[in-house]
């Protein structure tokens, strides 16, 4: 945890003396059990950013290639990350996922899947978000990044309520039709954010 807390540190004070970050919307994270942070994926200096200025751990996952030597399994575990292999389900991940929310940790999803190379939000999400949502009790916090990391330009990050959910899951929806939900949220934050994209 101190290690954590120093990296967590650290970050807030480069993205916010560097990049300008801007956060809003932190009200909305729960301050206690089980929460999943959905966000659009742009860089990857998103993880520090979702989770530098907020006062809860954030638990996410990695590609298991991050992991390939003691010394950095070791320091990416103690700053929150567990390994995932890409290319396919890997049940270890989605077990360990299950876990950390069971435990009642937060954990940072990106429901897109892999960075956006356009900076522009993929149409469609893959069914991990929604796997996550329905097999826990989480509350689902979506969040949108706006623009890019460039020394001395801006980045915005905005929270925002939790995805109603309740429903979805009375009614055994899929684990894509959950993850839909929680996209078009993410998507109305970028509207309020930016403005309507044009179809």
């Amino acid at each position: 945890m101190m290690l954590y807390r120093i990296g967590r540190l650290i970050c807030r004070i480069v993205l916010s003396l560097v990049f300008f970050a801007k956060i809003k919307g932190r009200e909305h994270i729960p301050a206690e059990g089980p929460v999943i942070i959905c966000s659009n994926h742009k860089s990857n200096l998103d993880p520090p950013l979702l989770g530098s200025y907020i006062k809860r751990p954030l638990r996410f996952m990695a590609k298991e290639e991050m992991f390939s030597s003691k010394w950095s399994e070791a320091l990416f575990t103690r700053l929150g990350a567990f390994p995932v292999k890409r290319g396919g389900s890997d049940r270890g991940a989605l077990r360990k996922g299950i876990s950390v929310l069971g435990n009642g940790e937060m954990m940072l999803l990106f429901p897109e899947g892999n960075r956006s190379k356009t900076g522009e939000m993929k149409e469609e999400g893959l069914a991990g978000a929604g796997f996550f949502a329905l097999k826990s009790d989480a509350v689902v916090i979506p969040a949108y990044i706006r623009g890019t990391y460039k020394p001395f330009r801006r980045v915005g990050l905005r929270y925002g309520p939790p995805v109603p959910l309740e429903d979805l899951r009375n009614e055994k929806a899929s684990a894509r039709e959950v993850t839909e939900q929680i996209m078009s949220h993410i998507r109305m934050l970028r509207d309020e954010t930016e403005g309507p994209k044009e179809r």
